[in-house]
C-alpha cells in the first residue's frame, strides 16, 4: 500500500496540479492529521513541484455529522438503549438510564 506521502511527493514530481484530500478514517480532525497531512505533506507535495493541496476537514461536531453518527449507533445497537434492565429498574430514557447507572455505581 502507498504511503500518503510518498505518493504525494511522486505526484509533486510528476507536476500534478491542486490536490484534495480527505482523511475518512477519522469522524474529526486532530492536531496530528492537521499537522501531518494538512502541513508536511502538503509542502513535500508543492515543494516536490505539485500545484496546492487543499486539505478537506472532516465534519467534526457538525449538526450532519453527529445526526448520522447517532443513527449508526441507534441502528447498530438492536434496541438495547430503549429498555436497559439495571436491578430490576427499567430506564426507557437515556438520559435518565445515565442517572440510573450513576445512582447504581454510588450506591455499590
Amino acid at each position: 500500500m502507498p504511503y500518503t506521502d510518498y505518493t504525494l511527493e511522486d505526484w509533486g514530481a510528476e507536476k500534478l496540479g491542486n490536490v484534495d484530500v480527505i482523511c475518512p478514517g477519522f469522524a474529526a480532525d486532530c492536531l496530528e492529521t492537521l499537522e501531518e497531512i494538512a502541513l508536511e505533506n502538503g509542502e513535500a507535495f508543492v515543494e516536490a513541484g505539485g500545484g496546492a493541496l487543499r486539505y478537506i476537514p472532516a465534519l467534526n461536531d457538525t449538526d450532519d455529522q453527529v445526526a448520522v453518527l447517532s443513527e449508526l449507533v441507534l441502528e447498530h445497537t438492536a434496541g438495547w438503549h430503549e429498555t436497559l434492565q439495571t436491578d430490576n429498574l427499567q430506564v426507557d430514557d437515556s438520559a435518565r438510564r445515565a442517572e440510573a447507572l450513576e445512582q447504581h455505581a454510588a450506591a455499590s
